[in-house]
């Protein structure tokens, strides 16, 4: 505000300084209103995420456990929501704090401040119920009700946010967003969450699905592997489509404001950045869905839309670390890359008998891991500075940035990766040893909306209905054909 009424006092004459003031805090106060107004929305637009993993999750499973992974999308919400407000945004940004945890602010204490408003808790926590999602796709069909709601608390209030201080908090330890003491002098580069997010909640669910154990009749006797196809396609493509536009606040909004520029009296300012953001969103998506289409084809000999649907969001797991840091050339090598390495994660699935019904952890976790080496190799020098311009200007190892934003990147993957394999590991270990993790034998045949829920999902008759108009549906039983004479 300042400079903005330097240069605006000698143009109200004599005594212009206290109107040049006046005006310019006025200013102020509407950039203010204008970032904070940017900052919700693109809350409202990750929150609708959750009805993206919901149908997605939906379709995904077979029709019998249809209510029971629908009521865990939703449970992850509510119960993110309570954990996140009590304890999680204080553990992630409660400055002042030391580089592990943060130590102020819970149930948002002291907030609105002058580093925080509450857009900025409905938006983190928009963020950590997306990581609990992550999750709940890779146990699908097999988990105790009681064991989401366990796991889902304890990610949401704890070991998400301990994560995210580390690498958005001003004072984390390895954050681009610190004053000194820069890891590597370059610090970690996630913008929004390839690590975080992703790797957090593909870890998490990887080490969940091991404990657990695959679906009954996943794999066969001779250990070859049996496809148990979600029941709704339809459903995949509509969560696909949701997570796709909610994606447009996962990434842009991840700026937290709009109004800044970059250079006075320029049109080119961070609206900008946040456009460009969105293109290379938007790019590395495509591409690897295409690459996917085709990939699977060559494979498979099929046209299959719900690899194609999951490899659309490995290239948006990917490229969410670097998207405002590459450029929209960069952002296409990212999503060819993404869904070569969601293929080849799927493989190896198979070949150990691991079993993820959404293949989450190949996703968010192979997808978002291959996210953050990438930012460390095509980080361009330009962007980052723009984008960073309190640390030092480390950039991609291709963009001739040298070695150690590359280094520090292949850091976050190896602490994240051990410090949710400490905590979720050790969580779903007693939680299987205790009892509380899988369901019985029974429970999983028969599916959780019949035993669990109180019924199944899809009505396919209604006896009121069908005595009143005098009809009754009834299910068609299937024959053999009879031979031809």
């Amino acid at each position: 505000m300042s400079t903005c009424s330097q240069d605006l006092a000698p143009l109200l004459g004599v005594n212009g300084t206290g109107a040049a003031d006046y005006i310019c805090g006025k200013f102020s106060d509407a950039s203010y209103a204008v970032d904070n107004t940017y900052l919700l929305f693109s809350a409202y637009l990750v929150f609708s995420m959750q009805l993206g993993f919901a149908m997605l999750c939906a379709g995904s499973v077979r029709a019998k456990n249809t209510m029971n992974i629908m009521l865990t999308n939703v449970l992850d919400a509510a119960t993110g929501g309570l954990f996140y407000y009590l304890f999680g945004f204080a553990f992630a940004f409660g400055s002042p704090s030391n580089g592990f945890i943060g130590r102020h602010n819970f149930a948002l204490e002291s907030i609105p401040s002058s580093l925080f408003d509450y857009s900025n808790f409905l938006y983190q926590w928009a963020f950590a119920i997306a990581a609990a999602g992550i999750t709940s796709g890779s146990i699908a069909e097999r988990t105790q009700f009681v064991a989401y709601l366990i796991y889902s608390s304890f990610l949401t209030g704890f070991v998400y946010p301990v994560v995210s201080h580390w690498f958005w908090a001003a004072d984390g330890w390895a954050s681009a967003l610190r004053t000194d003491d820069f890891l590597f002098g370059s610090g970690v580069i996630d913008f929004a969450g390839s690590g975080v997010v992703h790797i957090v909640g593909g870890v998490a669910g990887l080490w969940g699905a091991l404990i657990e154990g695959p679906r009954i009749g996943r794999f066969d006797h001779s250990g070859r592997s049996v496809a148990l196809r979600g029941h709704s396609a339809t459903l995949v493509v509509l969560g696909t489509f949701m997570l796709w536009f909610g994606w447009y606040g996962f990434n842009p909004g991840s700026f937290n404001k709009i109004s800044s520029f970059y250079t006075s009296g320029n049109y080119y300012g961070q609206w900008s950045a946040v456009g460009r953001t969105a293109v290379t969103t938007t790019l590395a998506g495509c591409t690897a869905a295409l690459t996917t289409l085709f990939g699977k084809r060559i494979l498979t000999g099929h046209w299959n839309v719900t690899d194609v649907c999951n490899g659309l969001l490995g290239g948006f797991a990917a490229i969410t670390s670097g998207c405002s840091v590459v450029e929209p050339w960069a952002a296409i090598i990212c999503g060819f890359v993404a869904a070569l390495v969601l293929i080849g994660c799927n493989k190896l699935a198979e070949k150990v008998k691991y079993d993820d019904p959404l293949e989450a952890a190949q996703l968010h976790g192979g997808c978002g891991a291959w996210g953050v080496i990438f930012t460390g190799l095509f980080a361009s020098e330009k962007l980052v500075k723009q984008v960073y311009p309190s640390r030092p200007a480390k950039y991609g190892l291709f963009m001739g940035g040298g070695g150690k934003l590359f280094a520090a990147q292949i850091i976050q993957i190896l602490v994240i990766v051990g410090w949710v394999s400490a905590t979720m590991g050790t969580l779903f270990y007693f939680l299987h040893k205790f009892g509380l993790l899988r369901i019985s034998v029974e429970d999983e045949m028969a599916g959780m909306d019949l035993t669990r829920h109180g019924g199944l999902a899809y009505v396919y008759h209604d006896e009121d209905e069908s005595q009143k108009n005098g009809i009754q549906m009834r299910k068609i039983e299937s024959f053999p054909t009879p031979p031809s004479v």
